[in-house]
């Protein structure tokens, strides 16, 4: 599926969190979970468009979860249905989709993004771990696609009191999809490759052009520097190489 320049028109654009949003843009747009969008709501600054991954599609309508951290994302957060955003998409390499036997999903905080269209399109029903830090968000988008919900806070306000990754038993699945903070990635790889069970990670990286060409988002691999925008944003775990 080629990338495409395009505007779009918000239809819906609002608060689910603390500093979490829901967008959404229609309409006949396309791309795969795990894949993502550069978007861009301004002329001049922010110089760079920014990487949002896809949270589902719909009838042709994209949802986008974001997290405001900066100027971009704060510029986003501002848009109302009317307002127009222009995109590039879809980009990057999704998950794999037609997996047998049982899958797990864990995430952390904002990780849950990719993770919705993921749940509505796998081939079989997975269970769902999500490690927040004071309650969990977004749930009644993922809890109809899953076969079990396992919740973690570190405030301990919600389900299991610590880090998600002290309640997840990669032992019991075929196949582990994760995304989320990289100290959490990195301890959901290490307990698969014990299990020896394949996972697969989705990285996230700030990005420049989103093709592959400035080489800006690159990180470390088993078989060299690859590209979170082109070669990623998802890879298999035994490909990362986490840095100390």
């Amino acid at each position: 599926m080629d990338p495409k320049y395009c505007s779009g028109v918000v239809s819906s654009n609002t608060q689910v969190y603390e500093n979490i949003y829901e967008m959404k843009v229609g309409e006949n747009f396309k791309g795969e979970p795990g894949q993502f969008y550069m978007l861009r709501a301004w002329d001049r600054e922010p110089f760079l468009s920014r990487p949002i991954s896809i949270s589902n599609i719909e009838d042709g309508t994209i949802t986008f979860l974001y997290e405001v951290k900066g100027k971009g994302t704060e510029l986003f957060s501002k848009l109302k249905s009317g307002d127009s955003i222009e995109l590039l998409g879809p980009l990057g390499t999704g998950f794999p989709l037609d997996i047998e036997g049982n899958v797990g999903i864990i995430v952390g905080g904002i990780g849950i993004a990719p993770m919705v269209y993921l749940c509505h399109e796998l081939s079989t029903k997975a269970d769902f771990y999500g490690g927040f830090r004071e309650k969990s968000f977004y749930m009644d988008k993922i809890e109809k696609n899953v076969e079990n919900l396992y919740i973690s806070t570190d405030s301990g306000l919600e389900g299991h009191s610590g880090f998600i990754t002290e309640i997840f038993k990669p032992e019991k699945y075929s196949s582990v999809y994760t995304c989320g903070p990289l100290p959490m990635m990195r301890i959901v790889l290490d307990m698969c490759i014990k299990a020896n069970v394949p996972v697969y990670i989705s990285m996230e990286r700030q990005m420049a052009c989103g093709i592959g060409a400035c080489l800006g988002c690159s990180i470390l691999t088993t078989s060299g520097m690859k590209k979170v925008c082109k070669d990623g944003p998802v890879f298999k775990g035994e490909e990362i190489v986490f840095n100390d």
